[in-house]
């Protein structure tokens, strides 16, 4: 079994002081806080005069590429990018199934991961943080000891605003129990730099897509309830994201709807991505329930309130079953 070192921060700002050409990765299907913290160590990396660019099985979702660049609009590697790179860092991945199609193209090369999820699998030397409300988090914490270690003389503006909306992404608008009081002083000290949280939680919240909108509201249509309210889903299978004409980016807030149940406990939402038997689950907890230990019976994982996972099943009434079945199993 390979052992990989755990790292002080202190250690992390040796390794990414080195000058090195990096390729950095962020989990496949990503949300705001693995973009924004990936892009924002692009920004850190480039600041100390390294050379870095970041990579992701998936393109960034549209409501999220006010997050990106005119430099570097995609994520997507395309035909010969990428292969100078000296070393490869991940952000935000607890474990290598979760960087998709990218990992067995570079986990021979990658050599430091960042995170914060406290179930995970570590496979490089990492630097993990469960304590910390998003990868943003830390990201933040790292540029502050750059600057007092003398690698950087300030932080750059860009990085606050990345950070920023990594850390309103992953918190709900600071709405989530994984907000600390440390959440608010990282938030504070950002304001005071002058990031335009208005803006970003806009972006991030109150702008949606009419088939983002349309896809709530088939969610809503579809929504279940079960043990009294205790627990409810919705469904979403591949033949009704065919017939709105949706892509599956439009389904990434389908979660919220029975999340919003007043009285549930435990929420989940099944979706068919494509016309296959596999079908991907995200799951929310409002109560003392961990439904990243549920998540990890079908190999996935997450946080104890925010967790997800793909199951095999028969049909996606099938799939809903065996995650109720599951969660039954642990409450």
């Amino acid at each position: 079994m390979i052992h990989y070192e755990a790292l002080t921060l202190d250690a992390l700002c040796e390794r990414l002081a080195k000058r090195q050409n990096t390729l950095i990765l962020l989990h496949a299907r990503p949300d705001g806080d693995a973009i924004g913290s990936a892009l924002a160590l692009r920004e850190l990396l480039r600041a100390m005069g390294i050379p870095a660019l970041c990579a992701c099985a998936d393109d960034a979702p549209e409501r999220l590429r006010f997050l990106t660049d005119t430099e570097q609009g995609s994520l997507l590697l395309e035909e010969g990018m990428a292969l100078d790179h000296e070393r490869v860092i991940s952000v935000d991945s607890a474990s290598p199934e979760q960087l998709g199609a990218l990992y067995a193209k570079f986990h021979h090369d990658i050599t430091l991961m960042i995170d914060h999820h406290r179930a995970g699998t570590p496979y490089a030397d990492y630097y993990i943080d469960p304590d910390a409300c998003a990868t943003g988090e830390i990201i933040y914490a790292l540029a502050k000891r750059l600057c007092e270690r003398g690698y950087l003389s300030e932080i750059p503006k860009r990085v606050l605003y990345n950070v920023y909306a990594a850390i309103c992404s992953d918190t709900g608008a600071f709405r989530f129990a994984n907000v600390t009081p440390q959440t608010f002083r990282v938030a504070a000290e950002l304001l005071e730099a002058g990031v335009p949280a208005d803006e970003i939680c806009r972006a991030l919240y109150d702008s949606k897509s009419e088939k983002q909108i349309r896809a709530e509201g088939e969610a809503a249509c579809r929504l279940n309830l079960y043990d009294g309210g205790k627990i409810a889903s919705t469904t979403f299978p591949y033949e009704v994201k065919e017939e709105l004409e949706l892509s599956n980016e439009h389904l990434e807030t389908v979660i919220d709807v029975p999340r919003s149940v007043t009285g549930a406990l435990v929420a989940f939402a099944v979706k068919q991505p494509d016309d296959t038997n596999v079908y991907r689950i995200s799951m929310r907890s409002s109560a003392d329930f961990d439904v990243s230990a549920v998540c990890k019976k079908f190999g996935g994982g997450g946080h104890v309130r925010a967790a997800g996972c793909s199951v095999r099943a028969d049909s996606v009434e099938d799939a809903e079953k065996k995650i109720l079945s599951a969660i039954r199993e642990s409450m």
